[in-house]
């Protein structure tokens, strides 16, 4: 590479090389008049003298600040033009982004702990939350079984949004929920009533909170309600026998919508 600039010039090649950019770049700022090289060789190619080369510095530089080409060409051609004001409007452009991109970081940090963890909640804020029955290892033991799933997933991407307070929102939805079951039952309200099925339709609404649920994947719920002695002592502690009318009314909710229970699978 020659170090008589002036008196030889530097090729497109020699150019590109030097100051890190593409060929096809500078064949672009050649041809908008950004950046012309003054000089050409017998058989037409271009040159760039020293000058040349001292403007695509500032090219370079103010590109990888973030300036736009016309922005760029107007403060390198107006002897007037407020360069440290443009500086700063772009700078305070990229704190903009910077922040934005803090936020980024931070709300992917949170999705993936949600991702790996369930509950984005500490010990204490999940007793303060869902009761001293509550067992903080659960969200673990859920992942660890359920952590390739899709409804893992959608749980996990909505979890990630939720902190104590709507967490808490969540909590008195099933609690009232629950009351409302109780009631019902007490009340004698049987299986494929109007009142049954707008509590099972209560249900779905209220576990959407979790992930979205079909009726086949309710009625899969509704038989662990009764057989997995966690979800059947919940149930049966909120009113003895519950559990059980609980699977009832899905069942019969379920058949009203031609879904056979004994048949029904996760889908």
């Amino acid at each position: 590479m020659p170090d008589a600039i002036d008196a030889e010039g530097l090729t497109v090649g020699q150019v590109s090389a030097r100051l890190g950019v593409t060929v096809r770049a500078l064949h672009h700022w050649d041809e908008t008049g950004l950046a012309r090289p003054s000089l050409r060789t017998a058989a037409g190619y271009r040159l760039y003298t020293a000058a040349d080369l001292e403007r695509l510095h500032r090219v370079v530089v103010y590109r990888e600040l973030g300036l736009g080409l016309d922005r760029i060409r107007a403060i390198l051609d107006d002897q007037a033009a407020d360069v440290p004001g443009a500086l700063r409007a772009q700078r305070a452009q990229v704190a903009e982004r910077i922040d934005r991109l803090q936020q980024l970081s931070a709300g992917l940090d949170r999705m993936i702990d949600a991702h790996e963890r369930g509950l984005l909640l500490t010990a204490e804020q999940q007793a303060a939350i869902f009761g001293p029955q509550w067992n903080p290892d659960w969200p673990a033991q859920a992942r660890q079984r359920y952590g390739d799933t899709t409804q893992w997933r959608q749980y996990a991407e909505a979890a990630a949004g939720r902190g104590p307070q709507e967490w808490q929102t969540v909590a008195d939805a099933v609690t009232d929920l629950d009351r409302a079951l109780a009631d019902a039952m007490d009340a004698g309200v049987t299986p494929g009533s109007p009142e049954a099925n707008q509590l099972v339709e209560r249900h779905r609404e209220v576990f959407a909170s979790y992930f979205p649920l079909t009726r086949q994947m309710q009625v899969c719920l509704g038989r662990m309600y009764e057989a997995d002695p966690g979800f059947a002592a919940h149930y049966d502690g909120v009113r003895t026998g519950l559990a059980t009318w609980f699977r009832r009314i899905i069942d019969a909710s379920a058949r009203a919508h031609g879904i056979d229970p004994d048949t029904a699978t996760w889908q």
